[in-house]
């Protein structure tokens, strides 16, 4: 434990004397938005990988296939064939816009303070729901590790994020997500060596057993939370703690069904008992989880492909990887940088599935609890005894807090950008005091939310958010780079549109839980009709409302397919010109 504690104030603390290195240059409006424009290919390519490989990349997707398997391997795949969607739609003409925030761009593409004001509250929300999930993982990895109440996790990531984005804004954070993508790869990579060697050593080549899960030997399980398990079979357990809602010290017989369990206790399984799992959880087994479209649900192939929309659709409408794309000199500089990515991504992606398929032998104890996000914590300590084992405990620990907080601090940038122009320009007038104000106002609702709301899968509201930026910015982005006739009408019925029909749907999902048959797969993974949807209504409207079409659209058309080495004078628009009198 003491190891990982000193993971975490290593970790924190060299965030925050990396992000004071930025400090200095930091003094404009453009050094706190988008670094000057002057951030190199390879630079920008680790920031992006450090800000892009969330709690949901380092944690959840391994926890996913610990308990779903092959078809969750959707999830690596999507999240990186999504930039390869960036670089040939949208990475070039972005960054030929000149704009700081997706506002700045609805702005300058319809001419429309109505569109800006549209696009301000779907960034606002969509940063708000991404940066959910970072906290509440930030509870997870810190209760896990040290026994930390679930609300220290949340404050600390806010304090060094804070730190590290009022001092330098986005030239401060470019430095830090750099970092943090490299200590998060080596936090991976280190640990899943001695892993494979543990496990072949073992002599044990099966992942996915034919059966439901069983214990292999008599295992203690410590339950950190309230939770009701589905008990398969009578099993009797020695149990410390409360069950049923009742004390109990000593062996109870534990018929099947669903059973009450509080925080706090302790549950010892026979060797050979198959294995509970939370029911919230519906965890696969056998061929169900080694092979894709296995799962059982009424409509798999339906929920792959619209996943496969989500994902790589989605990432395009992430207001903090959008953002990134501005920093780039040019149009070249943002294709490479995206190439780059791809790489990075690529090779970190391989990792969180093997943790979650040896999870699936040697933890499977997490199944029961419900917190499979913590399979990348536990496994380290769990086949590596001794020393080797702490050091590659507080190493994963570090790495866990690295991914909270490099994507929490672009998020912050983005959400603080779109507060700070939209909302409280009219109040202080300087920018920069205006974006540290909306730094720290981007931070306290999904603080709220990440205490008071009860503890989600971190893919599923990560979900929530690409779905939404497919259902929303996607449409326009795509139909306001390549499609001169979208109106500003056009664009806002399809923004609410899009993003109110995907984001009720989720919701709803994730509050009433899942529902059977064709509405539960339209309401659990709703971009398949969402996208289409907003696609329609943007084209629809547009074509209904001709007189509405931006007087400057050929202008800014002509900027956004021109390369910048042509050197025309092309009437550059500049977000700048907001703050001059």
């Amino acid at each position: 434990m003491t190891a990982e504690v000193a993971a975490v104030a290593v970790t924190a603390v060299v965030t925050v004397l990396i992000g004071a290195f930025g400090v200095r240059a930091s003094r404009t409006t453009s050094d706190f938005y988008v670094a000057s424009r002057a951030v190199t290919p390879w630079w920008n390519a680790s920031a992006i990988g450090g800000e892009y490989l969330s709690a949901a990349s380092f944690l959840g997707v391994a926890g996913l296939v610990l308990a779903y398997g092959a078809d969750m391997l959707w999830f690596p795949v999507g999240y990186t064939a999504g930039y390869l969607m960036l670089l040939v739609l949208v990475a070039a003409p972005l960054r030929r816009s000149g704009a700081y925030t997706l506002p700045d761009f609805a702005e300058a593409r319809l001419e429309s303070t109505v569109a800006r004001r549209t696009a301000s509250v779907l960034v606002v929300t969509i940063g708000w729901l991404y940066l959910l999930p970072q906290f509440q993982a930030a509870g997870l990895t810190l209760r896990t590790v040290t026994g930390a109440p679930a609300w220290v996790g949340p404050l600390v990531i806010a304090a060094v994020v804070l730190v590290s984005v009022l001092g330098g804004g986005m030239r401060s954070i470019t430095f830090v997500q750099a970092f943090q993508y490299w200590l998060k790869l080596t936090a991976l990579a280190v640990p899943v060596v001695f892993l494979l060697l543990t496990w072949h050593d073992d002599g044990r080549p099966e992942v996915a057993p034919p059966e439901q899960p069983v214990f292999e030997e008599t295992t203690t399980v410590e339950v950190t939370t309230d939770v009701t398990i589905e008990v398969p079979e009578r099993v009797t357990v020695d149990v410390d703690g409360t069950l049923a809602g009742e004390e109990r010290d000593g062996p109870v017989v534990v018929p099947p069904g669903d059973v009450d369990v509080a925080a706090g206790t302790e549950l010892v399984f026979p060797e050979g008992a198959r294995l509970p799992h939370a029911s919230r959880l519906t965890p696969l087994s056998g061929e169900a989880w080694a092979l894709p479209l296995r799962s059982g649900d009424e409509h798999p192939l339906y929920s792959t492909y619209s996943l496969i929309l989500a994902l790589f659709f989605g990432t395009m409408g992430l207001p903090h990887v959008l953002v990134r794309f501005y920093t780039n000199p040019d149009g070249r500089a943002a294709r490479r940088t995206t190439l780059a990515v791809l790489g990075l991504l690529s090779i970190f992606y391989v990792l969180p599935a093997v943790y979650g398929a040896l999870g699936r032998l040697y933890t499977p104890e997490l199944l029961l609890t419900g917190r499979t996000d913590a399979v990348v914590l536990v496994l380290p300590g769990r086949l590596v005894e001794g020393a080797l084992g702490d050091a590659l405990s507080a190493l994963v620990t570090a790495g866990a807090f690295a991914a909270f907080l490099s994507t929490s601090s672009g998020l912050t940038v983005s959400v603080a950008g779109v507060l700070s122009q939209d909302l409280l320009r009219t109040r202080i007038r300087h920018p920069v005091t205006g974006f540290r104000v909306g730094a720290g106002l981007a931070l306290v609702v999904p603080i709220l939310l990440a205490l008071s709301s009860p503890l989600l899968g971190i893919a599923d509201v990560v979900g929530l958010a690409f779905a939404v930026a497919a259902s929303s910015f996607c449409p326009l982005l795509l139909l306001g780079i390549w499609w001169r006739r979208l109106t500003w009408p056009g664009a806002v019925a399809g923004l609410v549109t899009g993003g109110g029909t995907s984001t009720v749907a989720v919701l709803a999902t994730i509050v009433a839980g899942p529902q059977d048959g064709w509405p539960g797969a339209l309401l659990s993974q709703p971009a398949a009709w969402t996208m289409p949807l907003a696609f329609a209504v943007m084209v629809i409207v547009s074509l209904s409302t001709p007189r509405h079409r931006a007087p400057g659209v050929d202008r800014l058309m002509v900027r956004l397919h021109t390369p910048e080495n042509l050197e025309l004078n092309r009437g550059d628009w500049d977000p700048e010109d907001r703050w001059r009198d």
